[in-house]
């Protein structure tokens, strides 16, 4: 029988929580943790492709490069996003890897450091609003606009943070790689962080871009690139919710694709929550997905099992 495809995309909270020091031990104890609902999946013959973020720790790195500015060699932010891809993959890797040998599985892992096509003329290029980083005073943020050429500006009331372009991803470059691996068993950890934003030039050539890629719209590029029917969209809270924090809240078993699309047009989903996941699961199932499950971390079984998460389908 042929073997369901599904893309896992972890969020954050699985390798960084919020309440703990940033440590390289807590994050290997908090990936170890969050992969047992992926085992499950995998003990139930599941081709996997696993995506993950990388916000705290490319911040981690460019605050690295900015203090040994001067003393070595700098670093561009797609070089920092390629080094935390490889880093966090290793991670996952070995944390899976482990789990596996400990349930006597028999599959492998491997992690591709992937490549996201992005457009040069998009235009977060123009007008970029993705902040990373450190949080600096208005004259600190404005010295350095000045003499490195950023961009800033102020988040919220915790002070002034570089911005840089956050372009939609068109296709993952490796995708023919990366689909052959998940066909023939190997479990791929891929697009991480959203992948490295890259262009391609008038001669066909591919240049890396300054810029970050959301890791749930590359998720959902990756899962139509490689043929995958199903998308499991990894976050904080167990189900999608109507009127989030209020006393309406309603939240969501099973919707289908015209719905979501109306509530997202109702403005239930804002862009820096549940906003971008929602987009990625309309782009998803209109591409030829079949199935978008979002949910927590915890319950990542339970979800394809029926018991649990949000169900979104065509």
């Amino acid at each position: 029988m042929k073997k369901k495809k599904a893309v896992v995309a972890l969020g954050g909270n699985a390798i960084t929580r919020k309440e703990q020091e940033d440590t390289i031990e807590n994050q290997f104890r908090n990936t170890t943790q969050s992969l047992s609902g992926v085992v499950e999946l995998i003990k139930d013959g599941f081709n996997l492709a696993i995506t993950h973020g990388n916000g705290p720790q490319v911040g981690n790195v460019i605050y690295r490069v900015e203090l040994a500015r001067g003393k070595a060699p700098y670093l561009p932010l797609y070089i920092c996003v390629a080094d935390t891809e490889g880093g966090m993959g290793y991670m996952i890797e070995q944390c899976l890897r482990n789990k596996l040998k400990q349930e006597n599985i028999n599959r492998d892992v491997v992690t591709v450091v992937t490549q996201v096509i992005v457009s040069k003329e998009d235009s977060s290029t123009v007008n970029p609003s993705k902040f990373i980083g450190q949080f600096y005073t208005r004259e600190e943020a404005e010295n350095f606009a000045r003499e490195r050429g950023w961009k800033v500006k102020k988040d919220s009331n915790r002070g002034w943070r570089r911005i840089v372009p956050s372009p939609i991803p068109l296709a993952i470059a490796e995708k023919d790689s990366i689909k052959n691996l998940v066909e023939n068993g190997f479990i791929v950890i891929a697009a991480g962080g959203g992948g490295v934003p890259i262009f391609r030039r008038e001669d066909g050539t591919l240049q890396g871009l300054d810029a970050v890629i959301d890791k749930d719209r590359a998720s959902a590029v990756l899962a139509r690139d490689i043929g995958a029917e199903l998308l499991l969209i990894l976050t904080e809270v167990e189900k999608v919710a109507l009127n989030y924090g209020t006393p309406q809240q309603k939240n969501l078993d099973k919707i289908s694709l015209k719905e979501v699309k109306k509530y997202l047009s109702e403005g239930h989903f804002p862009e820096g929550s549940m906003g971008p996941k929602i987009e990625s699961a309309i782009q998803f199932l209109e591409s030829g997905g079949k199935e978008v499950i979002i949910t927590s971390i915890a319950r990542v079984y339970d979800s394809v099992k029926r018991k649990a998460g949000t169900r979104i389908t065509v």
